[in-house]
C-alpha cells in the first residue's frame, strides 16, 4: 500500500489523521506510520477499515498515487 495515496484521499475527504483514525477505528500513530511508508504491507482489516473510513473501495486506496500517475 502506498502511504502517498492514502494522504491524497485524505486529504481529498477533508480529514486530518486523527480524525480518520477515529473513523477507522484506528490509532493515529497507526495512520502516520502507514502515510509515512513505515508500514508498507499493512494487515487487510487495516487496509478495508481505511477504505470504508474515506468512502472509497479498496481497490482505489491501493492504486497509485494521483501524482505518480501522470
Amino acid at each position: 500500500m502506498n502511504g502517498q495515496r492514502l494522504v491524497e484521499l485524505r486529504k481529498a475527504a477533508g480529514l486530518t489523521q486523527a480524525e480518520l483514525a477515529v473513523k477507522a477505528g484506528l490509532g493515529m500513530m497507526q495512520v502516520s506510520r502507514i502515510e509515512r511508508g513505515a508500514v508498507s504491507d499493512p494487515q487487510v482489516s487495516t487496509v478495508q477499515a481505511l477504505a470504508d473510513a474515506l468512502g472509497v473501495p479498496v481497490a482505489e486506496l491501493l492504486a497509485e498515487p494521483e501524482a505518480a500517475a501522470r
